[in-house]
């Protein structure tokens, strides 16, 4: 009798033990589901905003928009900056590239596309600081800009004392006295010179980053090119020689990461260059450059446009399968001519 009871106990046991397993089990296909549908939500790209409606909203919000419904000049641009900050902060997920837990951690293409928005705005930043901000080499920076523009460089995967989320809010807080203080017209002691010689200093800036994208996007596929490191000086000298021929190749690991950049710097710069069609309109009207500026936005417009594949492609440049990197290397190279174009034309008397 208690040699049959002992079998039944055994087989209860693992019956409960087989029904603990089980429960743990699907509890772990529910989660990996979860955070994966969460992952997918997360890896939306944001929609682009009307860079004058949100200004004008703004300073209406904050009592600085007049009875002609006109914005100070600069005003356009700064508050584009603030808001894209506020994008990159507040957008699903929050800002995941210093995310340790999942499924941020676990996440690759919104913490580069995070990476190249980022870029723009710490260029943008510094432009502020350093040009748009003042008349002369010698004149005094802004108090706020000089506190803000620093907080934007901060490690962008750090998690925690401090975090990058906070120090990109303080950075943010400044910017916004900044603006607050530049709509007010009755302190003269903040200004934004929509000058020519200052666009073009931030537009050698842009046009380099565009330089360095299309590169990477196109060595998507081997390529050999001609070192033209030195060309164009007899007397020019490097560090260290190089070859006459330079193979060039972006790892395959690397090929989604530098897609995804490439697409979060065009979404920055397509907002950004709407901004500076704002205020410096009569600039640009000077040097008939406006037509020059528009083009631009048009041609990063074209790589925002949607991503059916679910995985980036990496075909050969004439293979049966697409390569995304190649496409978006002939918008980004067209972009940055018609950059070069825009700034000689500025160069112009």
């Amino acid at each position: 009798m208690s040699s049959i009871l002992s079998k039944l106990a055994f087989w209860s046991d693992r019956d409960n033990l087989s029904g603990i397993g089980k429960g743990v089990a699907a509890l772990l296909v529910v989660l990996i589901c979860f955070l994966s549908v969460l992952g997918i939500y997360w890896s939306s790209e944001p929609e682009a905003f009307d860079v004058v409606s949100v200004a004008k909203e703004r300073a209406e919000t904050r009592g600085y928009l007049n009875n002609s419904k006109k914005l100070v000049v600069g005003y356009t641009t700064t508050s584009t900056l603030n808001t894209m900050v506020e994008t990159l902060l507040d957008k699903p997920g929050g800002f995941i590239s210093n995310d340790i837990m999942p499924p941020g951690v676990f996440m690759d293409n919104m913490p580069n596309w995070e990476f190249g928005v980022l870029v723009q705005v710490r260029d943008l930043a510094r432009a502020l600081r350093k040009d748009f901000s003042r008349s002369q080499s010698q004149s005094t920076e802004d108090e706020n800009l000089k506190v803000a523009e620093p907080q934007f460089n901060f490690d962008a995967n750090s998690w925690a004392l401090p975090s990058s989320e906070g120090e990109y809010r303080r950075g943010n807080k400044e910017l916004l006295e900044y603006l607050d203080r530049l709509a007010k017209k009755e302190d003269q002691n903040v200004q934004f010179y929509a000058r020519a010689d200052n666009l073009r200093n931030w537009l050698a800036d842009v046009e380099t980053r565009l330089g360095s994208l299309s590169q990477r996007l196109s060595a998507s596929v081997v390529n050999v090119r001609e070192n033209t490191d030195l060309a164009g000086e007899a007397n020019a000298q490097q560090s260290t020689l190089s070859g006459d021929q330079q193979k060039v190749k972006t790892s395959w690991s690397k090929i989604d990461d530098v897609f995804y950049e490439a697409r979060g710097a065009s979404w920055a710069l397509i907002h950004i260059l709407k901004a500076i069609e704002i205020d410096f309109v009569f600039t640009l009207q000077d040097k008939n450059a406006l037509v020059s500026l528009r083009q631009i936005i048009r041609e990063l417009e074209s790589t925002q446009s949607t991503v059916w594949s679910p995985i980036i492609l990496n075909g050969s440049g004439f293979g049966v399968l697409a390569n995304h990197s190649l496409v978006m290397a002939s918008y980004i190279s067209r972009a940055h001519s018609a950059m070069s174009d825009l700034r000689r034309l500025l160069e112009q008397g």
